[in-house]
């Protein structure tokens, strides 16, 4: 078979397209908002995980603009060349103190924080024992590692034993886990976790993407939820999410950091962050640190939106986040539900396969700190029509 022809033969996205269901690519022409222009029309946005809901904050976006005036557009090069600016170097600062960690690593894209942390830290000899329910990044860290990857079922406690009491004693191990499953909304067994580390001698590492801003002290995450910060060897973090930014983070103890730091090829051989980007995050993360409500506001809203479904007879899974999935079983069904509800003003994500399991498709709502219960109302009573007339209620 030629090189291409896998992608001449890839038809799913015109045979979508043709039936006027394809959910992709959505353009959008304002902020990202509680509500939004997109494709020329308002929509209220139920589909964004800009959980604080920072990225239209004024301070955050004159932290940009201040930043790009004195740094200029972009660094041009690796941090580990010409590309480490104060900027860089202040944010790794204030996020250590924040996540009470010894050091932080700043990299350029969340992705690519997974891939440089896992990469850098496991080798052939090792073992990484991580959840079923994964983000693809810390599925291809861990290609990207050459050390041995073994799953074990989503948050099944038992399967995770099962699999640490199969590997030697003194092997190198890192268990690996989500702290907030970013379909599902559901927390990890952080705990039992812990506790099967210490038996088995292990290391673990929480990708708290979904977790910094929405859980813990202050929106610390994961592991503050759980108060087992200490206990944690590994954090990782982004801020596309609740830092209103692009970028990713590691938190570790110095002794990591500064091996990462020099033997992480994603981290090495990426341009750094930019000016922009960084200025934004670190207003972000001190707006956080400074108003902590925002984190209780968001869990006020959440709540609000799991009981007004609820009311109107939706079925959701009640999960501790802002993360909220409706489960719409088969992908036809999800794809033209989807599209009622974007043509009714509400936009959210359809999850389909490989992000589910083929008769697990759902719609997954995210919550913000700013949105109104007026706002969520609205939203509640379009989505409980749609899904009547889809059959679902």
């Amino acid at each position: 078979m030629s090189l291409f022809q896998k992608c001449e033969n890839f038809t799913e996205v015109k045979e979508v397209q043709a039936m006027g269901l394809y959910p992709y690519f959505h353009e959008l022409q304002s902020h990202q908002d509680v509500e939004v222009i997109m494709e020329g029309k308002r929509r209220i946005m139920l589909g964004s995980n800009n959980y604080l809901g920072l990225t239209s904050h004024e301070e955050v976006k004159q932290a940009a603009i201040d930043a790009i005036k004195q740094f200029g557009s972009g660094c041009s090069g690796s941090r580990f060349l010409n590309g480490t600016l104060s900027l860089h170097t202040a944010l790794e600062r204030e996020l250590a103190s924040f996540l009470r960690k010894e050091a932080v690593i700043v990299f350029s894209t969340g992705f690519q924080t997974n891939l440089g942390i896992i990469s850098a830290v496991c080798g052939h000899r090792d073992y990484i024992i991580s959840d079923r329910e994964n983000h693809a990044s810390i599925y291809d860290g861990c290609r990207l590692s050459f050390a041995k990857h073994l799953r074990f079922r989503h948050s099944d406690m038992d399967d995770l034993e099962r699999v640490l009491a199969s590997i030697p004693y003194d092997a190198g191990k890192l268990i690996v886990t989500d702290g907030v499953f970013s379909m599902s909304g559901d927390i990890c067994r952080l705990p039992d976790i812990v506790e099967l580390k210490k038996k088995y001698n292990a290391r673990v590492m929480v990708d708290d993407a979904h977790g910094l801003g929405v859980l813990g002290e202050g929106g610390r995450g994961t592991a503050s939820h759980f108060n087992l910060e200490d206990e944690v060897d590994i954090i990782m973090g982004t801020f596309s999410k609740s830092l209103a930014s692009l970028g990713g983070y590691m938190a570790a103890s110095r002794t990591v950091a500064e091996y990462v730091r020099h033997k992480s090829r994603p981290f090495i051989f990426s341009a750094s962050i930019p000016p922009a980007s960084c200025a934004a995050a670190a207003k972000a993360l001190e707006i956080l640190r400074n108003q902590p409500e925002r984190v209780e506001r968001l869990a006020e809203l959440s709540r609000y939106m799991k009981k007004a479904l609820r009311d109107r007879k939706v079925s959701i899974k009640d999960t501790p986040t802002p993360i909220i999935p409706i489960y719409t079983r088969d992908a036809l069904t999800t794809l033209q539900v989807n599209k009622q509800l974007f043509d009714a003003g509400v936009y959210v994500n359809p999850v389909l396969p490989p992000a589910t399991p083929p008769n697990e498709c759902l719609l997954r709502l995210s919550i913000m700190a700013t949105h109104t219960e007026e706002l969520l109302d609205e939203a509640a009573d379009i989505i409980q029509a749609v899904l009547t007339e889809a059959g679902l209620i």
